[in-house]
């Protein structure tokens, strides 16, 4: 029995399925919610990438922006982010989104959130 007190493992440890490769073009992209948190899948190249659905500037869904190979600009006011890594690569955005892990196994998508 644990306590309140006691240290539980969390979830984002944990590799989650999230969605089948098949299901996302290439290139394409889908907004799944893990944990309850928005992420962008992101299918280009033949590799899956994840971050998270929102422009650090203001907020905007990224998932709804114009995707240019492996960049992604925000809707909003057109800052642009590096779909590999979540770095900031134009103004107005000045900080990086968060990326999270992803690996493909018999075309299931899988994402281990990052803190």
């Amino acid at each position: 029995m644990t306590t309140d007190n006691e240290a539980r493992p969390s979830k984002h440890m944990e590799f989650q399925r999230v969605a089948r490769l098949a299901d996302i073009p290439d290139p394409g992209r889908e907004v799944v919610e893990i944990d309850d948190r928005l992420v962008v899948l992101l299918h280009v190249g033949g590799e899956v990438f994840a971050i998270d659905d929102v422009c650090t500037h203001d907020g905007g869904p990224l998932g709804e922006g114009d995707l240019q190979d492996h960049t992604i600009a925000c809707p909003r006011h057109g800052a642009k982010f590096d779909i590999r890594s979540g770095a900031a690569l134009t103004m107005p955005a000045t900080r990086p989104t968060v990326s999270h892990e992803v690996k493909v196994e018999g075309g299931e998508i899988f994402v281990r959130l990052s803190e």
